[in-house]
């Protein structure tokens, strides 16, 4: 089992436009393809959008992300993911012997 968890920073004064993009495009898409979101949080201190997602090895992550990257619904974006967003940064986590997740 591996999470990734991802945290956007979002450019200033587009959080809600984020946000709605996300909702309304973006998790939809994730959830089509069989990615699972556990969580996402806003730190408005920060302007930063942090989301959780699981999947069950690395193998998995690079062939639903290539399904993302090709399907319809991404592509109709265009770049308007990357016009919102200002820096990405993306860890991939493996929990230790003794971590228990509730989700």
């Amino acid at each position: 089992m591996i999470h990734q968890l991802r945290t956007y920073t979002i450019q200033p004064g587009a959080m809600d436009d984020w946000v709605e993009l996300f909702e309304t495009h973006i998790r939809p898409v994730n959830g089509r393809l069989g990615m699972h979101i556990i969580g996402t949080w806003v730190n408005h201190e920060h302007n930063e959008f942090i989301w959780l997602r699981r999947f069950s090895s690395e193998a998995e992550i690079k062939e639903l992300e290539a399904a993302y990257f090709a399907s319809p619904e991404r592509q109709a974006l265009g770049d308007r993911p990357q016009q919102l967003i200002q820096h990405m940064d993306i860890k991939c986590l493996t929990p230790d012997s003794a971590a228990a997740l509730l989700d």
